[in-house]
């Protein structure tokens, strides 16, 4: 089947074997996760000098801690000596600086080279060239983002741009205060599906009648199957009877301050490529990340933040949680299901999109665009 078979209600997607293809994600790896500004961590989990944090961007393993001038700084997280991995856990903190297990190159928090055994006996050795090598770093919204090219892309155009192409403005998340709230709960998810599959399902509403009968109860417009993103500014609207984003309609905590007036009550989902999701209603934000780990695997971590004063005073936030959690979980089974059919002969020439998802249609040509693949 070719696009030019089609009736124009419905366009191609990608072929089946952009979802299988160990080489394809490869190539995902080193033209999109490699190059472009990817989140790592809440920068709240860096909370003093010498806590850190190891995460595999593309194939890159990359150490994120806090420098003693309180900056937070991100390393290859190799040794410079013999290229052992420096940090094998996934998080920690250390006092003073970072030593690998292999050989004892010492590194300080700012990545220069501090010690080593028979250093002294090898003046010739540069502390700041033979140290970490470090990666670019930004925070904001109280994340941490990291970007492995040697010359970064604007965090301005490709970060803070995907919100105002779909917000309209930046003031309209600003007014959320993300970067100030606490994390209620996190949960990690390990789903065994192409990290696209995860991007589509989350970009559209055509399945939401379908498996998210809590959802559609407290967001009715999302039963005519037309998602949030597909219209510039807009946010889905709670149903009338609807107190709360809660999975049983009941009332929320605290709202957010900054909120406007025209956004409470309302839901709006933003995607941020290639691999955050954000979800903001008035008391809460919901802040998915992706980490991409194979062809048919995708480790997805999640955070729910509140007010801090709502997380420090012990408030009940479970009726929250587990509305957006049974979305994940009906998602992430959807996406399960679909990542076997990728390998079907009937799916080698790939799917179908119908009008309300012709905008995947648009994240299809940027997957094409990053890689080079010709179009059409």
């Amino acid at each position: 089947m070719t696009s030019t078979s089609l009736p124009d209600s419905l366009i191609a997607t990608l072929p089946g074997s952009s979802y299988t293809d160990p080489v394809v994600f490869a190539q995902e790896q080193e033209h999109i996760f490699e190059t472009m500004w990817f989140c790592v961590a809440r920068a709240s989990e860096l909370a003093k000098p010498g806590a850190f944090r190891t995460v595999d961007v593309g194939r890159e393993s990359i150490l994120v801690t806090r420098a003693r001038d309180n900056s937070i700084r991100a390393y290859f997280n190799v040794c410079r000596h013999r290229g052992a991995k420096l940090c094998t856990e996934e998080s920690g903190e250390v006092k003073r600086a970072f030593q690998c297990p292999y050989h004892a190159w010492t590194y300080g928090l700012d990545g220069k080279l501090v010690a080593a055994p028979n250093l002294t006996k090898m003046p010739d050795v540069g502390r700041t060239e033979y140290g970490l090598v470090s990666v670019a770093v930004r925070e904001w919204l109280g994340y941490v983002w990291v970007c492995l090219a040697e010359n970064p892309p604007s965090f301005e155009e490709d970060v803070v741009g995907e919100v105002v192409a779909r917000l309209g403005d930046v003031e309209s998340i600003e007014r959320y205060d993300i970067g100030s709230l606490s994390v209620g709960r996190r949960i990690t998810y390990d789903v065994k599906a192409n990290w696209k599959l995860i991007i589509e399902n989350f970009m559209e509403c055509y399945h939401c009648a379908t498996i998210h009968p809590e959802l559609t109860e407290v967001l009715p417009e999302f039963a005519d199957g037309y998602a949030a993103q597909y219209y510039v500014g807009h946010g889905a609207e709670f149903g009338e009877e609807v107190r709360g984003f809660t999975v049983d309609g009941s009332e929320g905590l605290d709202r957010i301050p900054g909120v406007a007036e025209d956004q409470d009550r309302r839901y709006y989902a933003i995607t941020v490529r290639p691999q955050v999701f954000i979800n903001l209603v008035p008391d809460h934000v919901i802040f998915h990340r992706m980490y991409p780990v194979s062809v048919d695997r995708t480790i997805v971590e999640c955070d729910w933040l509140y007010l801090p004063h709502v997380v420090e005073s012990g408030k009940d936030v479970s009726r929250s949680v587990e509305l957006f959690d049974r979305v994940n979980l009906q998602d992430f089974e959807a996406c399960e299901r679909t990542q076997p059919g990728m390998s079907s002969r009937l799916y080698a020439k790939g799917g179908v999109l119908v009008p309300s998802e012709h905008h995947i249609g648009a994240f299809h040509d940027w997957v094409n665009e990053r890689l080079g693949t010709p179009q059409g």
